[in-house]
């Protein structure tokens, strides 16, 4: 393709500075059609600066739209057209930009070498075959990048770290990894942030530790794979270790730990998490608060949570389920009620499936039958949510509690999906509490079959057959209990003292480093024990004489 003249060059130079001083989308269509009246908008390099300001604004199909329009379009052209796709998550159409550019460019130099992308073209190449977790696809591109002799660019290797652990085969990411001469922390925290996400949380661990300069992000990465697969007092630990260190914890950090210090109890630290994030203005941000919240609820301190809900500038549909679910959660079941009325009447932000259920939680604790029921049935009608096995749930609890035992078990039979052994065992908790026997043993019959390691459904069956004064039914659900050799989960406890969370499980040797713990529980339990007696033998008393008047 010939070169512009001067006279032409110095009119896209022209058009190039108006179009880098576009603020706003719709100047950069006005500015886009002064490119077409001056017959620029085939310029390759005009369209280029085009397609890079619609990524900007998020306008992938305006982007489109001009690509199309230049008959040769050079590599830099491909390159922006690639990249907006694949920053607008539209990673087949990137595939397919690439595709074409390798049938249309010439190879470089002339000859017959290799028409393929540049140091530019890769990353985001190798962003969109992430994104579709198309590792042989990876592989063919991961080729490419070696035969055009890009693969030296840390930037690229770096994408293709993230590639293929986006991919899932970290085998071929840690490959990549070893070969990098000099590994930065985008290598690092990429490989660290692939096993942590994947639960590999020793290996995630062992790379950790291994690293000479960590930043943020690394110990972030820790914090958020020890919070993904429960183990909340290691997240807990790692960011301790994080601030003693002489990191100071951002945004991401905070929402990271937050999820633990609300499972583990930890108030203290959540609190002292509140105070920083006050002090360093980050309560303006919703995701922040949302997460504070969610930690205030479940430490229980609901009223906490609540000031900040209503101090939040811009509540979003998180902050207004957290506020609903957290008032359900702590028995204030007609104050969530009333919460979800509010956002009803205010109509800037629509219900999602997460506020429902902790509606019809809230119905079901305070008994508010109609209500629930009317609420289940606007779900789908009024709002577009699609009632899942969450909300079934609650319905199932919220019909149980009131007595429609035999509702409740058409509801169970008549779902679109199968019920959980959370929803039997709701049921069986019902039929428990109303003396239905027969749908007892139905529901009990499925908890077994779901859940045969849990000998706990066929002790509340035995419960329910005692109720009922069937004692043949209870010795024979015994000795199915004692047949099954199989140990209840014991139960524990967690209290945090000098922010120190300390769990304690029954049956657990408490050791010597509690010091005189255990005597004075014993010193409790025998008072107890002697208290217990007493209304023993004044129960006896009231009982006897009811068979004496009788």
């Amino acid at each position: 393709m010939a070169a512009p003249s001067p006279a032409v060059r110095k009119l896209e130079d022209a058009l190039i500075t108006r179009l880098r001083a576009c603020a706003t989308f719709r100047d950069l269509l006005s500015a886009h059609g002064h490119a077409v009246r001056l017959c620029l908008s085939r310029s390759s390099y005009v369209a280029t600066q085009i397609v890079h300001l619609c990524n900007a604004h998020g306008r992938a199909a305006h982007a489109a739209r001009v690509f199309a329009q230049v008959p040769d379009p050079n590599l830099h052209l491909y390159n922006a057209m690639i990249k907006a796709y694949a920053q607008n998550h539209l990673h087949r159409d990137a595939v397919e930009v690439y595709v074409r550019m390798l049938r249309c460019l010439p190879p470089p130099w002339g000859g017959g070498g290799f028409s393929g992308g540049d140091r530019f073209t890769y990353p985001f190449l190798l962003k969109a075959c992430g994104g579709l977790a198309a590792v042989e696809l990876g592989n063919q591109v991961h080729a490419h990048v070696v035969r055009s002799g890009c693969e030296a660019h840390d930037i690229v290797q770096n994408s293709l770290i993230e590639m293929y652990t986006r991919c899932g085969d970290l085998s071929l990411a840690r490959r990549v990894f070893d070969g990098m001469r000099n590994k930065d922390a985008v290598s690092w925290n990429t490989l660290i942030s692939a096993h942590a996400r994947l639960g590999q949380m020793r290996k995630a661990r062992a790379l950790f530790d291994s690293m000479s300069d960590k930043t943020v992000v690394s110990w972030t990465a820790l914090v958020s794979g020890y919070t993904a697969v429960g183990d909340f007092a290691g997240a807990i630990e790692v960011f301790r270790l994080m601030q003693m260190e002489g990191f100071e914890p951002d945004d991401v950090s905070i929402v990271a730990v937050l999820p633990a210090c609300a499972q583990l109890g930890s108030l203290e630290l959540g609190r002292w998490l509140y105070a920083y994030c006050d002090k360093r203005g980050m309560l303006r941000k919703a995701y922040i608060c949302n997460a504070l919240m969610e930690m205030y609820a479940k430490c229980g301190c609901i009223d906490q949570a609540l000031q900040l809900f209503h101090g939040m500038p811009d509540k979003d549909v998180i902050s207004w389920s957290t506020a609903i679910g957290g008032l359900a959660a702590h028995g204030r079941a007609r104050e969530a009620v009333r919460l979800f009325e509010a956002m009803d009447r205010e109509g800037k932000v629509r219900p999602n499936g997460v506020t429902f259920v902790g509606l019809l939680s809230a119905c079901s604790h305070a008994g508010l039958l109609d209500d629930g029921l009317r609420y289940f049935d606007s779900m789908k009608d009024a709002y577009g949510v699609e009632p899942v096995v969450e909300h079934y749930g609650c319905l199932v609890d919220l019909l149980g509690r009131s007595g429609r035992i035999r509702r409740a078990l058409d509801t169970v039979r008549g779902m679109p999906v199968p019920a959980d052994a959370k929803i039997w065992g709701s049921l069986l908790s019902a039929c428990r509490s109303h003396g239905d026997v027969d749908t007892a043993v139905v529901a009990a019959e499925q908890l077994v079959e779901l859940e045969p390691g849990d000998v706990g459904n066929l002790v509340m069956l035995a419960n329910v057959y005692a109720a009922a004064r069937r004692w043949g039914d209870v010795a024979r659900t015994r000795k199915e209990i004692r047949s099954r050799s199989t140990r209840k989960t014991p139960g524990c406890s967690m209290i945090e003292v000098d922010n120190v969370v300390r769990e304690f499980v029954a049956g657990e040797d408490l050791g010597p480093e509690l010091g005189g713990l255990a005597a004075v529980l014993d010193i409790l339990a025998s008072q107890l024990a002697a208290h217990d007696e007493e209304f023993v033998d004044s129960d006896w008393w009231v009982d006897a004489n009811v068979f004496a008047s009788d």
